[in-house]
């Protein structure tokens, strides 16, 4: 067979997009080899003509699958985070310049690629996204039945379980203030509300039961942390390989102070808020009832 200009190949990088894949790669001497424009459909087929090499990825939508499958036929996959990417970027911004700069960053030894996630890590992290997203589009509704009630000159006090036990009280009590048409638009209300309810209840015992078989769910031996934040932590790193320790777990998931050093002189400020930030959300509360309990600190 003869030697083709491919045969050289040291890193390709792949712009994924919802359609279409930009492939750019270079070879021993840094040169510009590939450069071209596949359908998403084509990736198995273009890739089985093309040497075994390193191949970059930013981490985003579908990134997971693409290295799964590119793992199987023998490449060395690296998934990027895009903040890592963007130093490499030259030029005018588009698909190949893009796929350019992630070429050149998967070639950096000192750079922290993303872990691949399972399928089992994906489908965890779908029923966290289904679960918040429901709870988000709960308190939503709750909302505007307090609005439409305050319009009515109707105020009930804070909390989702006094709203819920005297919904049916004042509408009984309160039928001469509101009009038929705004009492069938917050019944109809309400009935939102307890799906919403009955599917989060649903989604959380299915996560409560995987994180009884899970065996990587560990952490719920710590205090203050239950099936909700384990299976969550799970679904993002797996195992923690990717983490020598845990302040690196700490840096990662943004609950470090942000540090602008220079000449010697360390200044730091607040907490970075990089990473995950649906992890900080459930990391802060479990802090916060730890800390009210100081009977548990030894624990």
């Amino acid at each position: 067979m003869a030697k083709t200009e491919f045969d050289e190949l040291m890193s390709i990088g792949i712009d994924i997009g919802k359609d279409t894949f930009h492939l750019v790669g270079f070879n021993q001497d840094g040169q510009r080899v590939l450069c071209k424009q596949i359908k998403r459909l084509a990736l198995i087929a273009t890739f089985e003509e093309l040497p075994r090499c390193v191949v970059g990825m930013e981490a985003c939508l579908s990134a997971h699958f693409v290295s799964r499958t590119l793992r199987k036929m023998g490449f060395e996959p690296r998934i990027i985070p895009a903040i890592y990417v963007k130093p490499f970027n030259k030029g005018q911004k588009n698909d190949y310049n893009d796929a350019e700069a992630i070429a050149e960053a998967a070639l950096r030894p000192s750079l922290k690629a993303v872990s691949e996630k399972t399928q089992d890590q994906l489908d965890l992290q779908a029923l966290h996204r289904v679960r918040s997203r429901l709870v988000s589009r709960r308190t939503a509704t709750i909302n505007q039945i307090r609005a439409f009630l305050i319009e009515q000159g109707i105020t009930v006090r804070k909390g989702l379980r006094a709203l819920k036990n005297s919904f049916e009280t004042i509408l009984e009590e309160r039928k001469d203030e509101i009009s038929p048409r705004m009492r069938r638009i917050l019944i109809g209300l309400y009935g939102d509300w307890m799906w919403m309810d009955d599917r989060i209840d649903k989604v959380s015992k299915e996560i409560e039961e995987i994180s009884r078989t899970e065996e990587n769910c560990v952490l719920q031996t710590i205090p203050g942390i239950g099936p909700m934040i384990s299976t969550a932590m799970v679904a993002a790193i797996g195992e923690g390989e990717a983490f020598d320790r845990g302040r690196d777990f700490a840096a990662w998931v943004g609950l470090v102070p942000r540090q602008y050093s220079t000449g010697g002189r360390t200044i730091l400020g607040r907490i970075s808020k990089r990473g995950s930030r649906y992890l900080r959300m459930l990391f802060v509360p479990a802090a916060k009832v730890i800390m009210m309990r100081p009977h548990r600190w030894p624990d």
